[in-house]
């Protein structure tokens, strides 16, 4: 509740900022704000699902509801409020505000951290949830020092292994993230009302690949017993799928609305793997799932910052083409990361593994 309410202030000094130095502390707030989502949403889908429907669960919520959000935010901001009503954009950022603020204040009376202290759930559904698992949210807090003390060097590198793939998706995705926008205005002159719905495809796409990625995991986990192949398999496929689809897509690199309609399959194989990085953090982190989780998209954070150093001296010296080269390039990387990962090796050494199987 806390979180929705600091990046809610955070938004809001966007549309109020007068100079320069406000507008920095609206963007450091707002980042803040948002920096412990995911990791809340992990531990989230952990305490109140049961293992064999998670990563299911995790697609929905995590990359799903979370693509859609995007997919609204260039339908209605761009297309509708910016160009076709006109209104101007301070305008709707605050309205963007106040309405977190009003998903705060339902979060706070709605939401509790275990099923068992929710009034509305039953022995039976704790139970069906729990399936023998530690739920309790009252676990010391895990810090980072202590969390490297307690690994071993095996369980570092497979750690690593899944990091790096964090920051090279990351890195790629950054192209959806903020550059189709401008390669839209910028090589094809489009305005806003003419962008809106394009720009959106690719978000739609990572929509519903995350959540057949999710689904697809928990699938192959039930079919084949192998919880590490079937992790590996998914992300690895996504990802390398993904790269083909976009040096595929240049072959319509002048035609915008083809080559839009492209990325949106792009963004649907990339992001069905998004689903199976939030189960492989499930699996390896026992009851730290924030932590672990939190620690990850860190890492995967500086994907986002590097990536813009990388793209935009490239777009400006050689052009856009040689962007989504580059993109491709490092999705073939991050599905070779993920044939070094192994989700059954737990983080720390006190910890359970994943359940076992052939992997």
């Amino acid at each position: 509740t806390g979180m929705i309410v600091l990046w809610c202030v955070g938004l809001g000094l966007h549309a109020t900022a007068r100079t320069f130095g406000t507008l920095a502390w609206g963007r450091v707030i707002l980042g803040i704000g948002q920096s412990g989502v995911y990791p809340a949403l992990s531990r989230a889908s952990r305490c109140w699902f049961p293992a064999g429907t998670r990563t299911t669960a995790q697609g929905w919520i995590g990359v799903f509801s979370g693509r859609m959000g995007g997919v609204s935010a260039s339908v209605l901001i761009g297309y509708l409020v910016l160009g076709t009503w006109n209104i101007p954009w301070q305008t709707a950022v605050s309205g963007l505000a106040v309405s977190g603020i009003l998903l705060a204040l339902v979060f706070a009376v709605v939401y509790r951290n275990s099923p068992a202290r929710h009034p509305a759930v039953n022995a039976a559904e704790v139970e069906l949830i729990q399936q023998g698992e530690a739920t309790d949210t009252n676990t010391r807090r895990l810090s980072f020092r202590e969390l490297f003390q307690r690994m071993s060097g095996r369980s570092v590198r497979n750690l690593l292994s899944l990091n790096g793939q964090m920051l090279l998706s990351a890195a790629a995705d950054d192209i959806f993230a903020g550059w189709i926008p401008t390669f839209l205005s910028v090589v094809h002159h489009l305005k806003f009302q003419e962008m809106g719905i394009y720009w959106a495809l690719p978000l739609v796409g990572g929509a519903l690949g995350g959540a057949t990625g999710g689904w697809l995991n928990d699938l192959l986990i039930r079919r084949t017993g192998n919880r590490r192949w079937s992790r590996t398999g998914v992300g690895a496929a996504g990802k390398g799928t993904a790269g083909v689809l976009l040096l595929f897509g240049l072959l319509w690199y002048d035609q915008p609305y083809t080559f839009c309609v492209i990325l949106f399959f792009v963004k649907f194989f990339s992001d069905w793997s998004l689903a199976t990085t939030w189960g492989a953090v499930t699996d390896i982190s026992g009851r730290d799932t924030a932590t672990i989780f939190a620690f990850n998209n860190a890492v995967g954070t500086l994907g986002a910052v590097i990536a813009p150093m990388i793209y935009g001296p490239i777009a400006q010296h050689a052009g856009w083409k040689p962007v989504f080269v580059t993109g491709a390039g490092i999705y073939f990387l991050c599905a070779l990361s993920w044939l070094l990962f192994n989700s059954t090796i737990p983080v720390m050494r006190d910890e359970p593994a994943a359940p076992a199987d052939p992997g």
